[in-house]
C-alpha cells in the first residue's frame, strides 16, 4: 500500500510552467513619424538592427540598440515592452518592470503589457503586484487565457484557493475546449490536499491534450494519492513516453516517484533528467536527497559533491553536502562545508536553515 503523501512542489513547477507560457518574441513595429522622416527612418534602421541582433542571441546589444531607439522616438510603446521583453529573458526582472511601465504609461490600455509585467513581477516574488497586473490584463482582454491561467496561479501560490478556482471555472466558461485551466484547476485541488476533486479535471484536461505530458504527471499524482497505484505508475511511465527528451518532465516525474518510495525508478528519471540537461542542478540535487532519505550517505556526498560543482553559489548545496559529511563521520569536512554554506546564506540574506545549521556545527565541534 502506498503511503499517501501530496507532493507539494506541484504547485511551484507547474507555476514555473505556465508563466513561460505566451511571453514570445516581441513584435517590433516600425515607429510612427517622430518630427522628420530622418528620424523617422533612423529608428526603423535600429529596429530593424535589433531585431538581427534578437535572431543573433545578441540580447544585450540589442537592448542597446532598441534604447537608441527609445530616445529617438520616446513615445513608441512597443519599443519599451520590446525592452522589457529582453530583460526579462535575461533575468532581469525589476528593469523589465520599468520599461513595461514605461510601455503602459504610453497605452494603457494594452492587456498584453500588463500580462508581461505580471510575468516580471511573479518571477520576482512580487505576488501581489502581479495579481495585479494580471487582473488589469484579464480586465482589458477577458480571452487572455495566458493572463487568466497566470492570474490562477499565483492566487494559488498565495493560497488564496477560492478565487484561484473562480478563475479556473472563468477560463473555461470562455474556452472549454482548452485544457491549461482544467490542468490548473487539478493542480490547484492537489495544492489543497484534494486528490479525489482533482482527478475529474485532470482527466477532462487529458482528454483535450491527450499528448501534454505534465497533465499525466499531475493526473498520476492524484491516482497514487487516492492510492491506485496501477493508474497513477501507467500515468506517470505515459508522460515519460509522451516527452521523452523533456528534462523537466523527468525531475517532475523524479519527484513523484521519490515522494511514493520509489527510490529506483526516480533515481532513473533523476539520471535521464541529467542526461537530457547536463546543467539541470535540481536533478543532481535530488539525486543526493534520494540517497539521504535511504541513509546511503557515501552515494550522497558524491551526488552533493556534484551538486556543488554545479552550483557553487548555491547555499543548499554546501548546507546537504555538511550533513551528509556528518552522516559519514567525517567531521572536518562536514564543517568546512557547513562554514561555506553558512557565509553564502549571510551574504545572500537567507536566514531560515541558520538555526539548525549552527546547531550542527555545534553538534560536529562537541564531537557528537
Amino acid at each position: 500500500m502506498f503511503e499517501r503523501v501530496i507532493v507539494r512542489h506541484q504547485s511551484s513547477i507547474v507555476v514555473g510552467l505556465v508563466l513561460l507560457l505566451g511571453l514570445t518574441t516581441p513584435q517590433l513595429v516600425h515607429a510612427q513619424p517622430t518630427r522628420n522622416k530622418a528620424e523617422d527612418d533612423k529608428v526603423t534602421e535600429l529596429l530593424q538592427e535589433g531585431r538581427k541582433l534578437v535572431d543573433a542571441g545578441k540580447l544585450p546589444d540589442a537592448i542597446a540598440i532598441y534604447q537608441q531607439a527609445a530616445e529617438l522616438d520616446s513615445k513608441n510603446p512597443r519599443i519599451f515592452s520590446g525592452i522589457g521583453f529582453l530583460q526579462a529573458n535575461q533575468g532581469r526582472f525589476s528593469d523589465a518592470i520599468a520599461s513595461y511601465q514605461q510601455a503602459i504609461a504610453l497605452d494603457p490600455k494594452n492587456a498584453d503589457f500588463y500580462y508581461a509585467l505580471g510575468f516580471s513581477e511573479a518571477s520576482l516574488g512580487n505576488n501581489d503586484s502581479a495579481i495585479a497586473a494580471y487582473r488589469q490584463a484579464t480586465l482589458l482582454k477577458p480571452r487572455h487565457m495566458n493572463a487568466q491561467i497566470a492570474l490562477g496561479v499565483v492566487l494559488t501560490r498565495e493560497e488564496n484557493y477560492d478565487e484561484a478556482l473562480r478563475v479556473c471555472q472563468r477560463a473555461i466558461a470562455l474556452e472549454p475546449r482548452n485544457y491549461r485551466p482544467y490542468e490548473l484547476m487539478g493542480n490547484l485541488f492537489l495544492q489543497q490536499e484534494r486528490p479525489q476533486d482533482a482527478i475529474k479535471p485532470l482527466l477532462q484536461a487529458a482528454r483535450l491534450a491527450p499528448k501534454q505530458g505534465s497533465i499525466q504527471i499531475s493526473l498520476g499524482t492524484a491516482l497514487l494519492d487516492e492510492g491506485n497505484r496501477e493508474r497513477g505508475l501507467a500515468a506517470l511511465q505515459r508522460a515519460g513516453q509522451l516527452e521523452p527528451r523533456n528534462a523537466d518532465i523527468q525531475l517532475r516525474i523524479g519527484k513523484v516517484l521519490q515522494a511514493k518510495g520509489q527510490y529506483s525508478s526516480a533515481l532513473k528519471a533523476y539520471q535521464r533528467a541529467l542526461f537530457l540537461k547536463a546543467d539541470l542542478v535540481e536533478a543532481q540535487g535530488a539525486i543526493g536527497d534520494l540517497y539521504m532519505e535511504k541513509q546511503d550517505y557515501l552515494s550522497a556526498v558524491i551526488a552533493y559533491r556534484q551538486y556543488v560543482a554545479a552550483s557553487p553559489q548555491n547555499p543548499d548545496a554546501y548546507y546537504k553536502l555538511g550533513k551528509a559529511l556528518k552522516g559519514r563521520d567525517r567531521r572536518d569536512e562536514a564543517m568546512t562545508a557547513l562554514e561555506q554554506a553558512k557565509r553564502l546564506y549571510q551574504d545572500q540574506g537567507k536566514t531560515d536553515h541558520l538555526t539548525d545549521l549552527n546547531n550542527l556545527l555545534q553538534d560536529l565541534k562537541q564531537g557528537k
